[in-house]
């Protein structure tokens, strides 16, 4: 018997932290999902996390925490996928300290992902944007900092988690305006500003400048720390509902702050940029995943459709008429 506490230990502090380095957004996310597969197993077979053997946790036993994840816990299946990840990672690990388990680790890493649903990714026009950021009472601290917030969020497409980072050195205003961030997979990029966004965040940061409680945060809470991702969701949700009364299309979408960054990448598309350069500006581990709006665009594909040949055009390769046919065709 092998028992899976020291394993799970060893695999946080010596493969995440120090042999990885991994994130703590990363670290946070395999916790998670490693504390919801301890939970299940001991519901399931009696016994506390720390008693449980690895042979506990074999592939149909796995299998089961993943049925309950989707169908008892309701998570969508991406969720689940990157529970399954989690695991899988775990295991991996657990086959170079373990090789008497290696048939019950080879079952476990057999379990395949399973296949999502691709929606089009659903984004602001011009009319919704215009609402939006008119929504924010400007006579109010906290309205002044959500529209400087959701102008940035729309105009460089940054991630939640990157503009509730970002600090005082990471915003230029001069020459060349941007902001600098470092984002997921610790991949540091420059985003650069318009007039109009470099206009606001200076107005913003003089106000910061001269508050009482000074911050080093670009968009603070009331205290002064960092605004979590909760906050900017039940502003944002605030902020459509005020937007709904002037902009009624908007009401049928279901604007979270990720539509923010594809309405960027969506107005990156639509004044003509590359999707290499997109996959740049959002910070895109790939530019594969950028391809997402050009399925989205469905002006790009009206485009398309009107260069190509009519369908009442006789098919084959163009052919110059004879010119005394074409002269007598033209009288």
């Amino acid at each position: 018997m092998t028992l899976i506490a020291p394993t799970v230990q060893a695999f946080f502090t010596q493969r995440l932290l120090q042999q990885r380095h991994a994130s703590a957004e990363t670290v946070a996310a395999y916790r998670d999902a490693i504390r919801l597969l301890l939970a299940f197993s001991c519901r399931q077979t009696g016994k506390q996390p720390s008693r449980l053997d690895i042979d506990d946790l074999d592939a149909p036993h796995i299998a089961a925490f993943l049925d309950d994840l989707q169908h008892g816990r309701e998570n969508i299946v991406s969720t689940r996928n990157a529970r399954l990840a989690a695991i899988r990672s775990l295991f991996r690990f657990a086959a170079l300290r373990h090789p008497e388990h290696a048939a019950t680790i080879q079952r476990v890493l057999a379990i395949p992902m399973k296949k999502t649903d691709r929606p089009v990714v659903t984004h602001l026009d011009q009319e919704e944007i215009d609402a939006l950021l008119a929504a924010p009472d400007l006579s109010t601290w906290a309205g002044r900092r959500d529209h400087a917030l959701l102008l940035t969020a729309i105009q460089t497409g940054l991630r939640v988690s990157e503009l509730v980072g970002l600090v005082r050195e990471d915003v230029h205003l001069g020459h060349g305006a941007h902001v600098s961030c470092t984002g997921k997979g610790r991949k540091q990029r420059c985003t650069p500003l318009t007039p109009a966004t470099v206009k606001v965040l200076r107005a913003w940061l003089g106000e910061l400048a001269r508050n009482r409680r000074p911050t080093t945060r670009v968009f603070p809470n009331r205290t002064g720390g960092r605004l979590s991702r909760d906050a900017v969701e039940r502003r944002l949700a605030k902020h459509i509902a005020l937007a709904v009364q002037k902009c009624p299309s908007i009401g049928a979408k279901r604007v979270t702050p990720h539509v923010l960054r594809h309405t960027a990448a969506m107005q990156l598309l639509q004044a003509g940029v590359d999707t290499s350069v997109i996959a740049l500006w959002l910070g895109h581990e790939k530019v594969e995943t950028t391809q997402v709006y050009l399925h989205a665009d469905l002006k790009l594909k009206e485009q398309a459709l009107a260069r190509t040949t009519p369908p009442t055009a006789a098919p084959g390769r163009y052919r110059p008429p004879e010119p005394l046919l074409a002269f007598l065709t033209d009288l």
